[in-house]
């Protein structure tokens, strides 16, 4: 049975800093495409970044230059730190992992809550 399970969200002031981690059980984060999403109140789900193979990684422009995704292969994690967080990236983050796109996973997300 594979999951996903995020950990490390919470509150934290702006300009403060969080690092989220996905721990994936029944798969190796090393064999598929993983992913951060979040999803805002009343928004839609969005990509906030994505990392294929070592490290072909993809960022929403918002998270560009504030966010940096890696795998962790000894604990079987992906983390996403985030820096100088905003107020606007105040929202649930779920770690996604999809493989030929018929194997696609989602762990049950996060709150992050950016506020003073």
């Amino acid at each position: 049975q594979v999951q996903l399970v995020e950990s490390g969200g919470g509150l934290v002031q702006p300009g403060g800093s969080l690092k989220l981690s996905c721990t994936a059980y029944g798969i190796l984060v090393s064999s598929y495409r993983m992913g951060w999403y979040r999803q805002a109140p009343g928004k839609q789900r969005e990509m906030v970044a994505t990392l294929t193979g070592a490290s072909d990684d993809v960022y929403a422009a918002s998270a560009q230059g504030r966010f940096t995704i890696s795998r962790d292969y000894a604990k079987n994690t992906v983390d996403l730190q985030m820096n100088n967080l905003k107020p606007e990236d105040t929202a649930v983050y779920c770690c996604n992992a999809v493989r030929r796109t018929i194997y696609d996973y989602w762990g049950q997300g996060i709150q992050v809550t950016v506020s003073s």
